[in-house]
């Protein structure tokens, strides 16, 4: 089968992440304000006969990887239904799952005969105090639970997803790092992005992941390279020697990885997004029945996806080519 999915600058897209709810049961100070969040109503978001009809399409496409976001996706109902639909379509080989973990623990196992294969978990604190603060009122023990039954359920591999913010959590980088000492998991140390947040918030906030290697060098670790957990994602990665797991750092702002840009989005209200940090947006609800109009919309969206997002320009106060979205994380589906 012939990839169809090349943008003007040749990169191939053959992988789709989908939002499949904007809602969440956490309110994480990066992710979403604490009140007055406006949530899309329950008509507006895409059912699960929608995204499997725009989903076939795509196989037919190239697109062979998907990826389950939110908001949280476990506050949707019976996702494990449309993962079993979705594991289902010809050409689909991979099916992970972003979550917040608090309802992980007791659907699991669910999960994992439906078909997801990969999860990542946001944990931004190992202290629960502090956890409870950055997600504005979130149980920890819920996460680790989620976290131990999906080691025992199978699912591989699991990466811890950690957002560093100067002044919250930077003084946890050691502990994060000793995790991947004595376990086989991969923790992720993602850039603070300008995304849903004013300049000042923002910027008063972000560190450079350079911490993290500074890290390993005060701790006296000796760091090596180490070969991408799956596929050739976002993430440089390495490994502290002789440690059962490794890290990844991942830069959006600071040292972007759009040349190797291999991802669309498709948000819980049926939008096509190309590019995580600009407007441009395209509605494939409408299309849905065509499968020739899903097709001319998807290559519509990658006929404007800029070369690179720019959130650079954002960290130097440079200007932009293109305009910065204003939606939140949790509406975009990260």
């Amino acid at each position: 089968m012939a990839v169809k999915l090349i943008d003007r600058f040749g990169r191939v897209h053959d992988y789709l992440r989908i939002s499949v709810t904007d809602r969440c049961n956490l309110r994480c100070v990066y992710c979403m304000p604490e009140e007055g969040m406006e949530f899309e109503p329950d008509e507006s978001i895409l059912s699960f006969d929608e995204i499997v009809s725009v989903v076939r399409v795509l196989a037919r496409l190239g697109v062979s990887k998907l990826r389950l976001t939110g908001g949280e996706p476990l506050v949707r109902k019976n996702l494990e239904q449309l993962v079993a639909r979705l594991s289902e379509i010809p050409g689909i080989a991979d099916i992970a799952l972003t979550t917040n973990g608090i309802h992980l623990a007791p659907r699991a196992e669910r999960l994992r005969a439906a078909g997801i294969t990969r999860v990542n978990i946001s944990l931004d604190s190992l202290r629960a105090d502090r956890f409870a603060l950055v997600t504005r009122g979130g149980d920890i023990r819920k996460v680790l639970a989620g976290l131990a039954e999906s080691v025992r359920v199978g699912f591989d591999p699991i990466k811890l997803n950690v957002v560093l913010m100067k002044g919250i959590n930077d003084d946890e980088i050691g502990d994060f790092l000793q995790q991947t000492i004595e376990r086989s998991l991969t923790v992720r140390f993602i850039e603070y992005m300008p995304i849903g947040h004013n300049d000042d918030g923002w910027r008063s906030r972000y560190l450079p992941l350079s911490a993290v290697l500074e890290r390993c060098e005060a701790m006296g670790w000796s760091v090596e390279q180490a070969e991408s957990v799956y596929g050739n994602g976002p993430s440089r990665n390495y490994r502290i020697r002789g440690a059962k797991g490794s890290f990844g750092l991942i830069h959006p702002v600071s040292d972007h990885f759009c040349e190797t840009c291999n991802r669309l989005r498709l948000t819980a209200d049926g939008n096509i997004k190309p590019c995580l940090y600009w407007t441009d947006e395209f509605n494939v609800r409408k299309a849905i029945g065509d499968d020739e109009a899903i097709e001319r919309l998807f290559c519509r969206a990658l006929d404007v996806k800029p070369e690179n997002h720019e959130m650079a320009q954002a960290l130097l106060q440079a200007k932009q080519s293109h305009t910065p979205t204003s939606r939140r994380m949790s509406q975009i589906g990260g």
